[in-house]
């Protein structure tokens, strides 16, 4: 399947900025499933940006902006081909430690909530339970906007029963590695529709399965990622698998929009 998609993110400040620095994590990667035809990245200092790979493999680029300015506009754009792999993640450039991926963070150190729903999940293979995991998180964390919030942590979301695919995202992590299993936070692109575009940046989970490797799941939706879905960034939770982070000197009361639009793109070709 051909995925167009175009990611805005707009900063505006109430008072003039005089100095930001962002680092940009808005790259796919190409991979097994995943092939990245065009992608362009327009923002303020793009073009002097340095480029490198992060501590989790992600494309990224440092920007900065050194004038006065009270906006910051971000557009990421391009084409990719997607095929369904049933979640199945192979080829990527991972040069993280495995292991890694069991530290606990603040968004998903569990409970006692938690373990007892991953001992329930979990209890039998591993691949069944993980299935089983990704559905009893999606049934337990009801889909609702505007309940949850950014610092919003795995404990609270499932201690409320309700939130977004963040939330999904980080009760099944939080819930597989306290099982001793390998998880991580991934976030990208989420076609809903064929026919119109949609608004749909996303989040989900991968598992480590041995024998297998990295598995995908997304609890929101109550299955492995298809060819419906684009990967983009990953980490150990939302905040190190953040699109863009930043620093800034100035520009108080910081207002944040976001425009996500993902379509089906067979009929340009």
């Amino acid at each position: 399947m051909l995925v167009s998609i175009c990611h805005v993110t707009r900063y505006k400040y109430d008072d003039t900025a005089r100095y930001s620095v962002q680092s940009l994590r808005l790259t796919p990667p190409s991979f097994a499933g995943q092939t990245v035809l065009a992608w362009t990245i327009t923002a303020p200092g793009i073009a002097h940006a340095t480029q490198f790979t992060d501590s989790f493999s992600n494309v990224s680029h440092l920007t900065s902006i050194t004038g006065d300015h009270t906006e910051i506009e971000c557009r990421a754009e391009g084409l990719v081909e997607t095929e369904d792999r049933a979640g199945i993640v192979r080829g990527l450039q991972d040069t993280v430690p495995v292991r890694v991926f069991l530290r606990e963070t603040a968004k998903t150190e569990p409970d006692e909530a938690i373990r007892e729903l991953a001992a329930i999940a979990l209890n039998g293979s591993r691949i069944d339970g993980l299935h089983t995991l990704m559905h009893t998180v999606g049934e337990r964390v009801r889909y609702e906007i505007g309940v949850t919030g950014a610092h919003t942590s795995a404990a609270e979301a499932l201690a409320e029963g309700r939130g977004v695919c963040q939330d999904h995202a980080h009760v099944f992590i939080a819930a597989a590695r306290a099982a001793g299993i390998p998880s991580r936070y991934v976030n990208g692109y989420f076609l809903s529709g064929a026919d119109e575009p949609s608004e749909a940046h996303h989040a989900w989970a991968e598992a480590f399965v041995d024998g297998l490797g990295w598995i995908g799941f997304d609890p929101a939706n109550g299955t492995c990622p298809t060819d419906r879905y684009v990967r983009l960034a990953t980490g150990l939770d939302a905040v190190s698998a953040a699109p863009i982070r930043g620093n800034r000197r100035g520009g108080a009361q910081e207002a944040l929009d976001v425009l996500v639009e993902v379509q089906q793109a067979n009929n340009q070709q």
